[in-house]
């Protein structure tokens, strides 16, 4: 690796262009460093309560931030990004996340090998578990990205978490079939997220193992072999865990688990909130149109923006998967969610809330029509609708 550029991008015309938030994108590695502060603040406080750090930070600290500074719908000019893509600098702000993320990791498994009462440790361990869901999120942009020591990386981060099939999935399942019935990923309008999560989990397990298994029956090669990527992930978690188990004990074993667990958590309630109802219709030909902004929720809150690399311009992302966190764009037609990821995640938790407030949203989207939306079949009636919708599958 080289080390990265300081060197603001320019237009080809040479009108130079600054990112504003060029040096804010380093704000991000405050996540990794979730454990530590943890501790530093029990220490200098004495307040044990603190060991949950990490939840107040990510649903209660960036909601509040979200709230204070607003929106951002800048858009880079498109004869700057070509430079911004090239810049290093944004680069390393996603590769240093894992240095920092295992750090953190080994910090922890430190503390709780030494004696904490279970409520402290499994406050430490959520603390840990917010580190794990971003760095799921920073494999996702990492895992996007042509350059091998990059699809590398984005295993490496995905290991603490035990998920390392969502390599295989996101890229070659969730990317196919969003916003459709067939994709685990996308929830129904009426589905709670407490229904969605088996089914996303499940369906993300068997879609990436079936994925990976075609892709080798047509190289003629072994499913269940070294060349298979999804046991690989998951041979690098067992490898991460018996490694640490080893050198702390078996008592860091269930904070372990823990800890993944709300790591998958974040995720999948992310993967809930991102496209929530919609659906992409069947054309003539009985293919699905093609991918539109219309297709995911979005959202330009500032604050939350910076620490997820701009994962809540979701519309561009899909347009374009292999464009940058740093010149992912807004769309004007894309459908808006009304605060950031960090509210949204805690507002999904409360499926009465939450229906409250995304239902109508949907429903306003199709102009009413809610067989137009991705529905769930047993919440038709709710909605006013017989049945699921045929196109949808």
């Amino acid at each position: 690796m080289t080390a990265p550029s300081t060197t603001p991008p320019a237009s080809p015309a040479g009108t130079p262009w600054r990112d504003r938030k060029r040096y804010a994108w380093l704000l991000g590695l405050a996540v990794p460093t979730l454990p530590f502060q943890a501790a530093g603040l029990v220490a200098g406080s004495g307040w044990q309560v603190l060991w949950w750090w990490g939840p107040f930070f990510a649903f209660v600290l960036i909601p509040l931030l979200d709230a204070l500074i607003g929106p951002d719908q800048e858009n880079p000019p498109e004869e700057a990004i070509p430079l911004l893509e090239e810049d290093r600098y944004y680069r390393w702000c996603t590769y240093l996340y894992l240095p920092l993320q295992y750090a953190g990791l080994v910090y922890a498994c430190l503390l709780w090998s030494d004696g904490m009462s279970v409520p402290d440790a499994l406050g430490l361990a959520a603390t840990v578990g917010v580190v794990a869901g971003v760095a799921i999120n920073t494999a996702h942009e990492l895992g996007h990205k042509r350059e091998t020591v990059e699809r590398r990386l984005a295993r490496l981060a995905l290991a603490q978490s035990a998920y390392g099939h969502f390599y295989v999935e996101h890229n070659h399942g969730h990317h196919i079939r969003v916003a459709t019935r067939e994709d685990p990923a996308s929830s129904r309008l009426g589905e709670s997220l407490w229904a969605f999560l088996p089914r996303t989990v499940v369906g993300s397990v068997r879609s990436a193992w079936h994925l990976e298994a075609r892709r080798l029956n047509r190289r003629k090669k072994r499913t269940w072999s070294l060349r298979n990527d999804v046991l690989m992930a998951w041979g690098l978690t067992v490898l991460v865990f018996a490694t640490l188990t080893a050198a702390f004990g078996p008592v860091v074993l269930p904070y372990l688990a823990v800890q993944a667990a709300c790591g998958i958590l974040l995720l999948e309630t992310v993967n809930y909130l991102e496209h929530y109802g919609l659906l992409r219709e069947r054309r003539p030909d009985g293919r699905y149109e093609r991918v539109a902004p219309r297709h995911s929720w979005n959202s330009n809150n500032t604050t939350s923006n910076i620490f997820l690399y701009q994962l809540q311009r979701h519309s561009d992302h899909h347009a374009n998967p292999l464009r940058r966190y740093q010149t992912l764009r807004h769309f004007d037609e894309a459908p808006q969610l009304p605060s950031g990821y960090a509210s949204m995640i805690v507002l999904a938790w409360v499926t009465p809330l939450w229906r409250r407030v995304m239902d109508p949203k949907v429903l306003a989207h199709y102009d009413g029509a809610a067989r137009r939306a991705n529905l769930h079949h047993r919440r038709a009636s709710r909605y006013g609708a017989q049945e699921a919708p045929s196109h949808g599958g």
